[in-house]
């Protein structure tokens, strides 16, 4: 579909067909121009204030927090009336438009998104169409997605103003290329937003199964009616089932070690609140920390233990260890090891994942981020206790759950890495389109 040409960015060493401009080297055929002279620029208005304003709206009014961080599509919007636009005087940008922040720390996220329909906008986001019967406008959002505007944006209050937005040179390759280019990258980019669509149902799938599994057990969706429930502290539950507090069924918790973190291998690994993401650890990242011998044996994790998240935004969060290398942790997490005669590390780990277990923690915690949580406050947690092999059984449907997630995770991380190298290579002639790509570019 496509042949690579290898370019070396260097003045004396341009091969044939290109030439060196103020973008680096790019195809002879290619012109570099001004954003500004072939393009729209404007921005958005104030937001109405007011519950009037948006009261029975039926215009899409677009802000900067409805730009989707990851897939570049507008994932929300509010709904303004009549009176709202005449009040604030407020444009009408059409479908097709790319838009994207120009003031406040989001403009170093780089969202861009492409709006799917006419629409109002915020004044915090710059709004871009090509004016220009040579600049293909969906090429142009791929550029801008290239192109890092907010590099130089590192001290004060962080703003784009739209007179250096138009400055931004632009790299040109004739319309025909262009097209084909924006087709690849769309196509790449379709797969990306295909497979997070299954990330997302999987989830929620995920989340169906587990309000199934608590309440009724390992049992099919057509059986639940034959289930004997009753009523308990966190609501009902198979008749057969116990709810104790986790202080019953597990070992004496545990604060962790305080240290200072360094990235020399001076001892073991030291996990902290921040090397938990989503509920997993990527040990490659955990730093070191030095310990001695006694302490070590105190604080050094072992496969099956959970830790909770103490303080903090990611209070109650929680990670299951499983396999990890000499490693003890922090002091902002507390350490649960249960009685295995009892209860399976894996399902409590699941059920620290659900509604029944975040109802007490938000509780406990009383709506205040700094209250945190403590050991007690753990041992206290009413939890389920099903016999031991509908506990295993329960663990294993939401492993093969969380399994298929982090394998289209995967997938879409692969495409996110060849998006990337084809979005570089493209913008900047290193990667050369065949003709074939180019007809089928015109009957897209």
């Amino acid at each position: 579909m496509a042949e690579a040409k290898q370019i070396n960015d260097t003045v004396s060493d341009l091969p044939e067909g290109f030439k060196m401009t103020e973008l680096g080297p790019l195809p002879e055929e290619w012109e570099v121009v001004r954003l500004g002279d072939y393009c729209y620029v404007g921005s958005g208005g104030s937001a109405p204030q007011g519950e009037k304003y948006f009261n029975g709206g039926k215009y899409p009014f677009v802000r900067v927090q409805h730009i989707d961080n990851e897939m570049d599509v507008i994932k929300n919007y509010d709904l303004v009336t009549d009176e709202a636009i005449k009040d604030y005087n407020l444009k009408l940008f059409k479908k097709g438009t790319i838009i994207f922040p120009k003031s406040g720390a989001s403009i170093y996220l780089e969202k861009r998104a492409i709006l799917p329909f006419d629409a109002y906008i915020v004044s915090h986001l710059c709004a871009v169409n090509s004016k220009h019967e040579n600049l293909d406008q969906k090429y142009l959002f791929f550029f801008l997605k290239f192109k890092k505007l907010a590099d130089e944006k590192a001290d004060g209050y962080p703003t784009l103003n739209l007179s250096e937005i138009k400055e931004v040179k632009i790299p040109l390759p004739p319309l025909s290329e262009q097209k084909a280019i924006a087709y690849v990258l769309q196509t790449v980019q379709r797969a990306k937003e295909a497979i997070e669509k299954v990330i997302q149902a999987t989830q929620e799938l995920k989340k169906s199964l587990m309000r199934h599994l608590f309440t009724y057990g390992p049992v099919p969706i057509d059986e639940v009616d034959k289930v004997q429930l009753k009523e308990t502290e966190i609501g009902l539950v198979p008749e057969h089932w116990e709810v104790v507090r986790l202080g019953e069924v597990s070992l004496k918790p545990q604060y962790g070690f305080t240290a200072s973190a360094t990235n020399q291998p001076i001892g073991p690994k030291f996990l902290r609140i921040t090397d938990i993401q989503n509920g997993r650890i990527n040990w490659n990242t955990v730093p070191y920390c030095k310990i001695d011998d006694t302490l070590l044996r105190k604080y050094q994790l072992e496969s099956g233990d959970l830790l909770f998240a103490r303080i903090g935004a990611t209070t109650g969060k929680s990670v299951l260890i499983n396999e990890c290398p000499e490693a003890v942790f922090a002091s902002y997490l507390i350490r649960v090891r249960v009685n295995l005669n009892q209860l399976l590390p894996e399902f409590l780990f699941y059920f620290a994942q659900g509604n029944l277990y975040w109802s007490q923690i938000d509780a406990a915690k009383g709506g205040r981020l700094k209250q945190g949580i403590n050991i007690p406050v753990l041992l206290s947690l009413h939890i389920p206790l099903p016999p031991l092999h509908e506990q295993q059984t329960i663990a294993h449907i939401l492993q093969t759950v969380d399994q298929k997630i982090q394998a289209e995770k995967a997938k879409k991380q692969a495409l996110e890495i060849l998006f990337q190298s084809l979005l570089h290579h493209l913008t900047t002639g290193k990667l050369r389109l065949k003709d074939m790509v180019l007809s089928e570019a015109k009957e897209a």
